[in-house]
Formats: structure tokens, sequence, C-alpha cells
């Protein structure tokens, strides 16, 4: 399958060490539901949407080769595409990268784990930044990056929890 991200390390957020020359960001939190809900939630754009990323995708799970656009605010579109994606009854998620009109380079992996009786949720990216503005604006893009990703462990902990 032939990718359409604008970096050479697809996939490397499922497994394994980060590629070097990136920032990493790695997140994790024990979630309170059963595994096949959340893995609903992660799957099927239901974190994106809470997070109110209204996600416009070409399929309506997660799976390599989808392409998504996240849009922010009314005014920040943010095109993905999924490189790899995985469903087994103890471990479920999927990473998307950044095509080219993204404003950073790069990918974010969501993957949820059964562990020990437990479900964690746990997010890992590595990104630089993709424009010109990002790298004028590199320290406030950091800031808001990593706002955004404690916005995605809080959202599916609360999605989870309501359950």
């Amino acid at each position: 399958m032939e990718f359409k991200v604008n970096y050479p390390e697809a996939g490397a957020t499922r497994a394994g060490p980060l590629p070097p020359g990136y920032r990493h960001l790695l997140r994790s939190v024990d979630l309170d539901a059963p595994f096949a809900e959340a893995a609903e939630v992660l799957m099927t754009w239901g974190l994106h949407e809470r997070c109110g990323l209204h996600p416009e995708s070409t399929a309506d799970r997660a799976a390599p080769g989808v392409e998504v656009t996240l849009r922010f605010a009314g005014v920040l579109r943010i095109p993905c595409q999924v490189v790899w994606a995985e469903e087994t009854p103890g471990r479920t998620g999927f990473g998307y990268g950044s095509m080219p009109g993204h404003p950073e380079r790069g990918e974010a992996g969501f993957l949820l784990e059964a562990i020990d009786g437990r479900v964690r949720f746990s997010l890992r990216s590595f990104s630089v930044p993709g424009t010109t503005a990002a790298r004028l604006g590199a320290p406030v893009a950091r800031f808001l990056q990593s706002r955004a990703t404690d916005h995605f462990m809080d959202t599916m902990r609360d999605a989870c929890s309501s359950r």
C-alpha cells in the first residue's frame, strides 16, 4: 500500500523506539471500561469527535490507507492518513501520519492494551514543524501539541468512565 504521508518513518508508532530527530510525546492512562467498548470509541473516530476535531474520513473505521481530515475551530485543517491498525482481543489501535497541508510532519499512535485485567490507553507520537508558520511558532506549537495530547488522554478516560 502506498501512503501519502510527508515523512519517511511511516508506522514507527506501532512498536519499538520512536525515530530520532523528532520531538517525542508518550502518555498513558488506565481506563475504567470494558476493552471492547473502549476499542469501539477509538476505532470509529469517537475519541476525535469528543475532542472537538470533527473528523471527516474516507471510512467509518480506522484502517491502513484511510484518510481523515481533522477540523478544529472551523479554520484549522489537519489532513492525516492511517498507516497501521490492529484489532485483537488484547491490543487495538491505529497510527496516523501527517499528509501535505498538516502543520506538523510526523505520526501519532493510539493504542489500547489489556494488561493484568486493566485497559490501558497509550498515545505515542513523533513530530517536527511541517510549515513555516509552525517553525516560527515552534514554542507555541509544542505547547499546543502537549495540551492536545493531554486532552486526548482525559477525553478517552472520561468517555469510558461514563459508560
